[in-house]
């Protein structure tokens, strides 16, 4: 029997996952958590096969935060089940170290079969996500825009589109201020705009945000 902790904001998300694999043969819900805050002690505190986490849960500010619990875990396979954009977010998600990466837009059986297979140490993406890097490995504008921002400055990107000043940022990433500062300076080069609307704007419009 597969174990898995559910790590969401959503209270619907929980209850529709629950209630898909109530009776599953396989797989069981054990934990289910809303905060990343309470990740770790999820973790500790029994034998969890798949952690299934979202990107937006509660108190996750950084793709370096999840990283850091891969590490901690290593017995832990974690599949990244989110609403941000695959292709954006999935490739830095599996760098991190995520065994797998699915929209929630998709079936539940799609997650499902990500569950079994990420469970055996398979790194797996859905069809969409591999469709996305397809576009990406053949150079068209937008994916080699989205090669140019790096993980730190995607997030300070969707900070910045939250409505978010540096030191607010600063403050979530536990960077220095000036150095949110040089990031939003890149950002607004390599999206070649010279305001922080219409770098949002921008942002949103290549669905990077």
């Amino acid at each position: 029997m597969i174990s898995v902790c559910l790590a969401d904001s959503l209270p619907v998300v929980h209850y529709g996952v629950k209630s898909y694999f109530k009776d599953h043969p396989g797989i069981n819900i054990t934990s289910q958590i809303g905060s990343f805050l309470m990740v770790q002690d999820a973790l500790k505190n029994k034998i969890v096969d798949v952690l299934i986490i979202d990107l937006e849960l509660y108190g996750l500010n950084s793709i370096y935060e999840l990283k850091a619990i891969i590490k901690s875990f290593p017995n832990t396979k974690v599949l990244v089940f989110t609403n941000l954009n695959e292709q954006i977010y999935s490739s830095n998600a599996i760098k991190a170290g995520a065994c797998g990466y699915i929209h929630k837009s998709s079936k539940l059986e799609a997650l499902e079969l990500m569950i079994l297979k990420v469970s055996q140490g398979i790194v797996t993406m859905s069809e969409t996500v591999l469709r996305n890097l397809a576009l990406i490995a053949k150079q068209n504008k937008t994916g080699q825009l989205h090669r140019k921002l790096s993980n730190r400055e995607v997030e300070v990107l969707r900070f910045l589109s939250d409505g978010k000043k540096n030191n607010e940022i600063s403050k979530i990433l536990g960077l220095n201020e000036k150095t949110i500062s040089t990031y939003k300076l890149r950002l607004l080069q390599k999206l070649n705009v010279s305001n922080v609307v219409d770098l949002v704007n921008k942002a949103k419009n290549l669905a990077i945000v």
